[in-house]
């Protein structure tokens, strides 16, 4: 019984090892390139291609390319700036020969590249071109991936729209919030002054010494007044000491 308890416990243990290692394995996440870079600053264009089975072997090629602004009716003219092959980024000569670096995995998972230093000449779409060649025992099949990246140098970093209409919706949230803090200041006041209205009638129907003549006869609003003027007429009278 003891030595099937410990055997159990040995499989639960790696079991739970065999979990742990699957999840702190990186994970990878395709997300879009930025678009806006600034003049003279470091621009990240990002190609990730994720890989459906890691533990696949395969071969990737990549391939980087630049077009300049499209125009009506002309084909843009294509360069190609860089290629990895065989673990060995190279840069292609042309205009942006010295100014490229790889900026990618080691899974080469992400294939990025970076622009060391941004220019107006920068402008443009570039191509990422990503080719897996997998290796198995009778075949070796193939993958390709084309990825667009329009960027667009500019002077100044663009204001950030999101954080605008962030900041703009925490201003309004926080009109809303104080206005119902104000209806519900006059709610609990007027709730308040209510019940001490009431509490002050219980107490004088329970101690009549407390009520007024008015109260304490039960009599109209009307009748009251009346009393009330007929007393004052009689106090106001002359009194005869003959």
């Amino acid at each position: 019984m003891v030595t099937q308890t410990r055997v159990h416990l040995q499989t639960l243990v790696g079991l739970l090892l065999i979990f742990v290692v699957h999840l702190s394995r990186p994970v990878c996440v395709d997300v879009p390139s930025e678009t806006d870079a600034v003049l003279g600053e470091p621009m990240k264009l990002t190609c990730i291609s994720c890989l459906k089975r890691d533990e696949i072997k395969a071969k990737t090629l990549v391939d980087w390319y630049y077009m300049p602004k499209k125009e009506k009716d002309i084909p843009p003219d294509k360069t190609h700036i860089f290629k990895y092959d065989v673990d060995n980024p190279v840069e292609s000569d042309g205009p942006f020969k010295g100014r490229l670096t790889w900026d990618g995995s080691k899974d080469l998972q992400d294939v990025s590249i970076q622009i060391k230093s941004a220019t107006y000449n920068d402008s443009g779409v570039y191509e990422c071109h990503v080719l897996r060649k997998f290796e198995f025992d009778f075949f070796t099949p193939s993958v390709s991936v084309t990825k667009h990246i329009k960027l667009k140098v500019q002077a100044k970093a663009p204001g950030d729209v999101a954080a605008l209409y962030s900041e703009i919706m925490m201003y309004v949230l926080l009109v809303c919030l104080t206005f119902w803090l104000l209806v519900e200041m006059i709610y609990c006041y007027r709730k308040i002054s209510k019940s001490d209205e009431q509490a002050q009638d219980t107490a004088s129907i329970k101690n009549p010494l407390y009520a007024s003549p008015c109260q304490h006869q039960q009599r109209p609003e009307s009748a009251c007044i009346v009393s009330s003027h007929w007393i004052a007429m009689v106090l106001m009278r002359p009194v005869d000491l003959g």
